[in-house]
């Protein structure tokens, strides 16, 4: 081989290495997606994470050309589901249905977090925000809040409790905010998500439900077994619109609202991550989807990428304060 050819073979080998890297993204996005994608839940069926963890599969289909899949992989928060996402290969076929909990709540609440919300997950699209409300059992005698608030300032001995799907949600922290406006001291009974803490109300054993709106919805409006008491949005919402907000009926100025998005692992090849939002943008974007979204008492998202991770910086701060002060922990 001559000096020149040797001479040649260097230069140009690196370099084609180079550029075989630098087109390696572009590549895996163009095969993007060739089999189906995964949504992982990381709550339990049946309540408002697993209906817009669905929802979003479903609407991610159109953009994707392909089948989209949803696995609940519940525990520990919603921690055990978005850890298995943030260690999962970073290839776009598993993502995480990430919530208000998971990546703005949980890391002041528990010691030894497996992930780190904001470093090893990519936020991809605000999926839905919804209202989270306030029920009892149709037989209790609690109406309103006024009597729910009269009722736990005068149940010192035995404290009234309330029921959550699960330490670290929304739901829970909108009791712990519950109690700090109204200053009144309850007790929490977390569950293991709306298919078991909704049962316990409406048979007595719990005093109060905390839920998002559309887990427990078809059993407000039927009335048989659970009756709402408020809403937690600073307005009311259409699907439920004789029930007043918690604001009205004398704690004003309360207002909170859930919300649940979309995540891929960190590493995710940036062609792909765009691959996602748009699809995201364009699903969500559907009318259909907002129609369904309203009979459910939740609004679609209009947040994606850059800007959901802006927004969830502020959620951060709101949240980890609230914690902070009240000195609410996981235990």
């Amino acid at each position: 081989m001559t000096q020149f050819l040797q001479r040649r073979l260097a230069i140009t080998a690196p370099a084609l290495a180079a550029l075989a890297f630098l087109t390696l993204p572009a590549a895996q996005a163009a095969g993007y997606p060739d089999h189906p994608v995964t949504v992982v839940v990381p709550y339990p069926p049946g309540g408002g994470a697993d209906i817009f963890g669905r929802a979003i599969a479903h609407a991610l289909e159109p953009g994707l050309k392909q089948t989209v899949l949803v696995e609940n992989k519940p525990g520990a928060g919603g921690n055990i589901g978005m850890a298995y996402v943030a260690r999962a290969k970073p290839d776009g076929y598993t993502l995480g249905l990430g919530t208000i909990g998971t990546q703005t709540i949980n890391q002041f609440l528990y010691n030894n977090m497996a992930f780190d919300p904001e470093r090893d997950l990519v936020p991809i699209a605000l999926v839905s925000t919804t209202p989270n409300v306030i029920a009892v059992s149709a037989k209790s005698p609690y109406k309103t809040v006024a009597d729910v608030i009269k009722a736990a300032q005068q149940s010192k001995d035995k404290k009234l409790t309330y029921a959550s799907p699960g330490i670290g949600s929304s739901v829970h922290l909108t009791g712990a905010y519950f109690e700090a406006m109204a200053g009144v001291t309850m007790l929490h009974v977390p569950f293991k998500g709306t298919s078991a803490s909704l049962p316990a109300v409406a048979g007595g054993q719990v005093d109060l439900l905390f839920d998002n709106l559309p887990g427990a919805l078809a059993q407000i409006k039927d009335g048989n077994l659970v009756r709402g008491v408020a809403v937690t949005s600073a307005a009311r919402d259409a699907s439920v619109p004789n029930l007043p907000t918690v604001a009205e009926s004398g704690l004003p100025g309360f207002d909170v609202t859930a919300w649940f998005a979309l995540y891929a692992p960190r590493n995710t090849p940036e062609p792909v991550v765009k691959q996602l939002i748009e699809a995201a943008r364009s699903g969500l974007k559907n009318p259909a989807v907002a129609a369904n979204f309203a009979g459910m008492g939740a609004k679609p998202g209009t947040l994606f990428g850059a800007d959901l991770a802006a927004f969830e910086a502020g959620e951060r701060k709101k949240w980890g304060g609230l914690i902070k002060d009240k000195g609410i922990t996981a235990q």
